[in-house]
């Protein structure tokens, strides 16, 4: 069938999450940061993805403000740069301003014009999905912000991808979901979605059962990919 509605990860995907360590490091008073803000971010990431994984197995949910908080407290020890308060309270600040990748509002801005229905389907919490959204300005160009508290389960658990068709009333194959997340492309495309895996990383493919169906570097192709 023919893609009708074009989903998005948030952070990672649409939102550039190491903007905020690399912003910071750029600041004045937060020198200690300026080499080590790369090994930050990356462990921040991969500790706030942890974490929700954990969460969801052992059904023990928290909203994705607590869990980024905590992903960047290990983060923090793990750079040795632990015990400054005002370096954390500045990142996690930072958080709620991240900037959408270049390529993303004309794109956006594209698949509206083609008449497809776009959203975001994220773990965040709303309040933080609107900061981002806000911040970016890309709220105009987006149909639907849809966030895992209303299943109170952390991707890639299925009822978190079931949220789209009951929204959109849409056939799993009319959605094209994208994601800079390897494993939530793959969950998406077990799911029954169309996927697209943004490897901007050039990372390996995450071995699991499942695969997406396109692999690009950015998302500047996504409205051919949609059928545009």
């Amino acid at each position: 069938m023919p893609i009708t509605t074009c989903i998005f990860d948030a952070y990672g995907t649409l939102f550039d999450v190491a903007a905020a360590a690399r912003q910071a490091a750029g600041e004045p008073g937060f020198e200690k940061l300026q080499q080590k803000w790369p090994e930050l971010a990356n462990h921040w990431r991969l500790k706030q993805l942890q974490y929700t994984w954990l969460r969801a197995v052992t059904d023990a949910h928290a909203d994705f403000w607590d869990v980024t908080q905590d992903g960047l407290d290990w983060a923090l020890e793990a750079t040795e740069l632990h015990g400054d308060a005002t370096l954390r309270q500045r990142l996690l600040d930072l958080y709620w301003e991240l900037q959408a990748y270049p390529e993303v509002p004309e794109m956006l801005r594209a698949l509206k014009s083609g008449g497809l229905q776009t959203a975001i389907l994220s773990n965040g919490s709303p309040p933080m999905l609107d900061g981002a959204v806000q911040s970016a300005g890309i709220g105009e160009v987006l149909d639907n912000v849809l966030s895992v508290e209303s299943v109170g389960v952390f991707k890639p658990d299925s009822r978190v991808y079931d949220l789209v068709p009951e929204r959109f009333r849409c056939a799993r194959d009319e959605v094209l979901f994208v994601s800079s997340n390897g494993w939530d492309a793959a969950g998406a495309s077990g799911y029954g979605f169309v996927t697209a895996w943004v490897n901007r990383a050039g990372e390996p493919m995450d071995r699991l059962p499942w695969k997406p169906a396109h692999v690009l570097s950015d998302l500047t192709t996504i409205p051919q990919l949609a059928g545009l």
